[in-house]
C-alpha cells in the first residue's frame, strides 16, 4: 500500500469546494428563520444617555442588556470578564454593541433607524499614555547590565508595526436555533468549543442545552477563533427572546470595524554587540496595544515575548512587555499571534547592527543563530531539530543573495533577508491545561476520525487522514472525518496556534497505533464485523522532559520549533516612492511536510499576507475607529503586487510530532515584513515601521537627504 504521509493526495474537502455543493453559514437555513442586527456606538468612549426608535417596532424583536440573565452573565468568558456582550450604560469603544434587532424582513430591518444620544468621554488612543495595563511579561537570562557594560558596540532602535485586517473571504456569520430548551448554533468558527463555554456563560445553560456545529469556514487567519463568541452571543439572545431561528451574517464593512485585528506595536531593543559582531547582551521592551477589553491579548503578548530576541543565542537578555488598554475596538486572535510584531523589530534592527558593524547581514546571523545545544532566552535547550544555519544557508544559496547584494548597490533595486522561528503549540502550559481528546472509530468501510478542528481552507481533514491512514496501515480513502460538533466530537482545543497537526495529529497517530494492535492482522472493516463496535480516545500527554514555569517564563516554551529564512529583493520607484516586491525566496523547516502541496500553499498564503502586512494595509483610525473599512481603500495585495515565490521545504523531524512534523500555519508570516524592510534598507532608506507606505518612504526619503 502506498503511504498517504509525504503525498500531495486529493484533499478531503476538494470536491465539494470546486462543484460548489460545499455549504457555508449563509447558505443555510431553517423554518421560521429571522435576521439579526447589532447597533453599534459611534463614540470610542462615554455612557449612554437614552435609546429611542425611530421605527414602527411591530413585528420587530429588540434586545438590550436587560435581556441577559442577570448583570454576572454580561461577559464573553474567555481569559477575563471583561468584555460585555451590550453596553449597559458605559461605551469603550467605538462600534460596541448596544442593541440588537431582528426581523424575518432583512430590508426592514436594515432600514430600522436607532437614535443614541451620549455623554463623551475622553478615550485614551494612545497605548503609550494608557494607564491600564492587561498583562506584564518579565524574562531574565544572565546579567544584562553587567554584559551590556562589557559591549564593543551599544545599538538601539525603536520599531513600530501597525494594525493587520484578517480579510478572510468569508465574512463572520452564525445561525442561533432554539432546540429542546437550548441553542443550537451553526458557525464559521475555528473554536466550536470556544463557542460553546461563552453561550454556556451567557445564558446560563448546562453543556448538554448548548450545542455548536461549525460550517464550512472560509478562512479564519485567527480572526475566528474568539469572535464569533460574541456574534453567538448576539444571535442566541436575539433566538431566545424571539423564539425562532436567527441569521446574522456581517457585510464586509461591519466585518472591518467591529471585529478584532492584529495588536499593533511598539517595540524597542538595546543591543550589547562585540567588534567580531557577537551579541553580548540584549534589552527588548515590547509594548502592544490591546483595545478596550483583554481577549487574548495575554498569550500574544506571552508568544510575542518568547519570540522577541529572534532565533539567535544570547547569554545575557532582558525582555520586558505589556500589553495595555485603549478606547479602540479589541485586538485579538491573528496569524502568528504577536511573533510576527516582535521578530519584525529583531530582525531590521539585526540589519542595523550589520550595518553598524560594516558587517555582512547574512554573516552576522550565521554567527549569532542558534543550534543544538544553544539555549532560548527562556533557558530552552536546542534540539537536535533546530535548523537556524540550514534555513539561513539555504536561503541564501538559492536566491543568489550575496551577487545580487554586489549588482543591485547603488540602484532602486534592494535584497534583504530575516532568520525566523516559530513555536508549534500553546505556549508553556497551555497544552497541558486544554488537556485535547480525539476518538478514532472503527467502521465497516475503514475509519472515522472525531476531532473539534476545523477545516477553514488549511487543509485539516485531509493531513489528519492522512495520519490516520498510514498509523493504521488502510488506505487514506478509507478515513472519514466528522463534522466538528459538540454533541459529536470529543474537545481537541481550538485550531490555533500551528498546533492542529503536530498536537492533535500526533493524539489521533497514538489511537490510530493502538487500534492496529487491537485489531490484528484484520481491517477495521473485518473487526467490527466480527467483534463490534471499536472506538478509541486518547488525551495530550506532556512529554516528561519537558519543564516549564509559568510564573518565571522560564524553560521548555515549547515542545518544537520551525525555522525559516525569507529573501526579499525590492524595486523602489523614485518617483512615487511605492515599493514593489519582485521575489521571494523562501525556506521552511517544517520537520515533515504531511501534504507537500498544501504545506507550499499555507507558505505561499503567508507570505503574501506578510507582504500585505509590510507594504499595504494600512489600518487608519480616526476618532478609535476604522476610517477606511472597505476593500477599495484598504488595500491587500493583488496578483499583481505578489512577488514570485521560490518555496524550499526543509524536513528536520522533531520527535513530539506525528511522523515528525511541527507547526506550518503561522511560521510564514514571521519573516516577509522584515525581509522587505531590509530590503529597502539595502537601498538606502532607514525604514523602521510599518506598513511602508509610499508617504512613508518618502518621508524617510525626504529626512535622509
Amino acid at each position: 500500500m502506498t503511504p498517504a504521509v509525504g503525498r500531495s493526495v486529493s484533499r478531503k474537502d476538494g470536491m465539494a469546494k470546486t462543484t460548489g455543493t460545499a455549504r457555508y453559514v449563509d447558505d443555510l437555513s431553517f423554518p421560521g428563520m429571522i435576521y439579526g442586527r447589532t447597533i453599534r456606538s459611534t463614540i470610542a468612549k462615554g455612557r449612554v444617555r437614552s435609546i429611542s426608535l425611530d421605527f414602527d417596532p411591530a413585528g420587530f424583536t429588540i434586545v438590550d442588556y436587560r435581556d441577559i440573565p442577570g448583570p454576572r452573565c454580561n461577559f464573553v468568558a474567555l481569559i477575563e470578564d471583561d468584555q460585555p456582550f451590550l453596553v449597559a450604560e458605559e461605551i469603550n469603544h467605538f462600534a460596541e454593541p448596544i442593541l440588537l434587532l431582528a426581523h424575518e424582513d432583512r430590508e426592514r430591518l436594515m432600514a430600522a433607524e436607532v437614535r443614541i444620544e451620549y455623554d463623551t468621554g475622553e478615550p485614551v488612543l494612545d497605548p503609550e499614555r494608557s494607564p491600564t495595563v492587561f498583562k506584564k511579561i518579565r524574562i531574565r537570562k544572565g546579567d544584562t547590565d553587567a554584559a551590556m557594560a562589557t559591549a564593543d558596540h551599544v545599538i538601539e532602535g525603536t520599531y513600530r508595526t501597525g494594525h493587520q485586517e484578517h480579510v478572510y473571504i468569508e465574512t463572520n456569520g452564525v445561525i442561533a436555533v432554539p432546540e429542546g430548551g437550548g441553542l443550537t448554533i451553526h458557525g464559521s468558527m475555528q473554536c466550536p468549543y470556544y463557542v460553546h463555554k461563552a453561550i454556556k456563560a451567557l445564558l446560563q445553560l448546562s453543556d448538554e442545552r448548548v450545542r455548536v456545529v461549525q460550517t464550512e469556514t472560509g478562512g479564519g487567519f485567527g480572526g475566528k477563533e474568539e469572535y464569533p463568541n460574541i456574534l453567538a452571543g448576539h444571535a442566541s439572545l436575539l433566538a431566545r427572546k424571539a423564539g425562532r431561528p436567527v441569521k446574522m451574517v456581517y457585510d464586509r464593512v461591519e466585518d472591518m470595524i467591529a471585529t478584532t485585528k492584529r495588536h499593533p506595536s511598539i517595540i524597542r531593543h538595546r543591543t550589547g554587540v562585540m567588534n567580531d559582531g557577537r551579541l553580548v547582551a540584549m534589552e527588548i521592551d515590547v509594548l502592544m496595544d490591546g483595545g478596550a477589553y483583554v481577549t487574548l491579548s495575554p498569550v500574544v503578548l506571552s508568544r510575542g515575548c518568547i519570540h522577541a530576541a529572534g532565533p539567535y543565542r544570547c547569554d545575557h537578555t532582558r525582555i520586558d512587555g505589556r500589553v495595555v488598554m485603549t478606547n479602540t475596538p479589541p485586538n485579538g486572535a491573528f496569524r502568528g499571534f504577536g511573533a510576527p510584531q516582535t521578530q519584525f523589530a529583531t530582525e531590521v534592527h539585526m540589519d542595523r547592527i550589520a550595518e553598524a558593524l560594516r558587517m555582512d547581514p547574512v554573516h552576522l546571523r550565521e554567527l549569532n543563530a542558534l543550534r543544538p545545544g544553544d539555549t532560548s532566552a527562556t533557558g530552552q535547550v536546542m534540539g537536535e531539530d533546530c535548523s537556524a544555519l540550514e534555513s539561513l544557508k539555504a536561503g541564501v544559496e538559492r536566491s543568489d543573495y550575496h551577487r545580487k547584494r554586489a549588482e543591485y548597490a547603488g540602484s532602486n533595486k534592494g535584497i534583504g533577508l530575516s532568520l525566523f522561528f516559530h513555536g508549534s503549540g500553546f505556549t508553556g502550559s497551555g497544552e497541558i491545561y486544554l488537556s485535547s481528546r480525539a476518538t478514532l472509530e472503527a467502521t465497516e468501510t475503514g475509519a472515522r476520525i472525531r476531532v473539534a478542528s476545523v477545516e477553514m481552507g488549511q487543509g485539516t481533514r485531509t493531513m489528519h487522514a492522512q495520519i490516520v491512514a498510514d498509523a493504521l496501515g488502510i488506505p487514506y480513502e478509507q478515513v472519514e472525518i466528522v463534522q466538528p460538533d459538540t454533541h459529536q466530537v470529543p474537545d481537541s482545543g481550538p485550531t490555533v496556534a500551528s498546533r492542529t497537526c503536530m498536537v492533535v495529529g500526533k493524539i489521533l497517530q497514538r489511537c490510530a497505533e493502538e487500534m492496529r494492535e487491537t485489531i490484528g492482522e484484520m481491517t477495521p472493516g473485518e473487526y467490527v464485523r466480527e467483534h463490534g463496535p471499536l472506538s478509541v480516545t486518547k488525551q495530550f500527554q506532556k512529554p516528561d522532559e519537558i519543564s516549564w514555569d509559568d510564573t518565571e517564563y522560564t524553560g521548555d516554551a515549547y515542545a518544537a520549533y520551525g525555522w525559516g529564512c525569507d529573501v526579499a529583493e525590492v524595486e523602489l520607484d523614485p518617483v512615487t516612492y511605492e515599493v514593489k516586491p519582485l521575489r521571494m525566496t523562501i525556506v521552511h523547516e517544517i520537520g515533515k511536510a504531511i501534504h507537500p502541496s498544501m504545506v507550499v500553499g499555507q507558505i505561499e498564503g503567508g507570505t503574501a499576507q506578510g507582504v500585505g502586512w509590510a507594504l499595504n494595509e494600512n489600518v487608519v483610525m480616526k476618532d478609535g475607529g476604522m476610517a477606511n473599512p472597505t476593500l477599495t481603500n484598504y488595500t491587500i495585495p493583488t496578483t499583481l503586487d505578489t512577488p514570485r515565490m521560490d518555496v524550499i521545504v526543509l524536513e528536520n523531524p522533531s520527535g513530539y510530532g506525528p511522523f515528525g512534523a511541527k507547526g506550518v500555519g503561522e511560521m510564514p508570516i514571521d519573516g516577509p515584513a522584515p525581509a522587505l524592510v531590509n530590503a529597502i534598507r539595502h537601498i538606502g532608506l532607514d525604514v523602521r515601521s510599518i506598513p511602508a507606505i509610499p508617504e512613508s518612504i518618502m518621508e524617510v526619503a525626504c529626512a535622509s537627504r
